[in-house]
């Protein structure tokens, strides 16, 4: 979902009180049902789950495989929702929970923070986005605590944790590699930028999506025509590319290849097994390629690039050494 990082004041002052009374009485039902069910798209049960960070109560949902036991250590892949959205919405947008289930993987959702519980949701990268950033909410802190508290819950494969994530939701992805590099395998950014300092400590993995044409998080860096929230700056695609092919230790002469829809440029050779990716969805607005859109007012994904599939199949082949 696009950024939507700037509700005006007036909305601000005039519901702050009401909307914070009404969270904190959220927050207290959360807390005293922080494992509670729902029903995942894929037709199976997931699993509801909250944890304090920063003197936050943070939600998220774990959706299982079927038969899922826990005598046998899964992967994990962890799926951002984009600014403006939330946990279900990302389940929806990127269609992973089937995926989980026919592959056998853990998928989980966490909520990122606003105004509301359930809504308007974003994460704090340092330069984007909305009330994640303006509240300097600790996302890295969270995602550790997430990792932490997952590791304990269910039976993770420590070597096997992916991120993906859309659009705010991909910049906190990239953000995730930056400062989680000793814990995350791989990372898949779907039309976000890598616009905040970077220091991993160790290679990762990474296979980017991003249209060509995207209006949101242009593919060319700058002010997008079409943000939300007001202008921001954003690098180019380009840039995180050549940041992760050097701190990889990749060959920087990749392997391209071009369809109709794709041009995917693929950088080898690199330290510990790693890859860099680039798919670059030709005439792509800011889209889950294959993905559900969720509002009239995103240009629709394209139908013929499966991102989550795709995704999948390079996280799988890109395990922790």
């Amino acid at each position: 979902m696009p950024v939507l990082d700037g509700l005006p004041g007036p909305f601000h002052r005039r519901h702050s009180f009401k909307v914070s009374v009404f969270a904190a009485g959220v927050v207290c039902l959360v807390a005293l049902f922080a494992m509670t069910r729902q029903k995942g798209i894929a037709g199976e049960d997931s699993h509801r789950g909250s944890l304090y960070v920063d003197g936050r109560a943070r939600t998220y949902f774990v959706h299982t495989p079927p038969g899922y036991n826990g005598t046998k250590p899964l992967p994990l892949v962890v799926v951002l929702h984009g600014g403006g959205g939330n946990a279900e919405g990302a389940e929806k947008i990127s269609g992973m929970s089937p995926i989980a289930d026919r592959e056998n993987f853990l998928a989980a959702y966490p909520n990122g923070t606003g105004l509301l519980e359930n809504r308007l949701l974003t994460w704090n990268v340092g330069v984007c986005c909305g009330y994640a950033m303006k509240h300097r909410v600790d996302d890295v802190a969270f995602l550790r605590g997430l990792l932490d508290k997952l590791g304990h819950d269910y039976s993770v494969d420590r070597k096997r944790i992916y991120v993906t994530g859309m659009s705010n939701g991909g910049m906190m992805t990239y953000y995730a590699a930056c400062e989680l590099s000793d814990r995350i395998a791989a990372i898949s950014p779907v039309a976000g930028a890598l616009d905040n300092p970077c220091h991993p400590t160790n290679p990762v993995s990474v296979i980017i999506f991003h249209g060509t044409k995207d209006e949101f998080v242009p593919f060319n860096g700058g002010v997008g025509p079409r943000q939300l929230g007001g202008p921001r700056d954003d690098k180019p695609v380009s840039y995180a590319v050549d940041f992760w092919v050097r701190k990889d230790g990749c060959n920087p002469a990749p392997k391209r290849t071009e369809t109709r829809d794709l041009r995917t440029d693929v950088y080898s050779g690199c330290k510990d097994g790693t890859t860099v990716i680039l798919n670059a969805v030709l005439g792509q607005d800011h889209a889950w390629p294959g993905g559900n859109q969720m509002l009239r007012m995103l240009p629709p994904p394209n139908p013929n690039v499966h991102a989550s599939e795709m995704m999948w199949e390079f996280f799988a082949a890109h395990p922790k050494h």
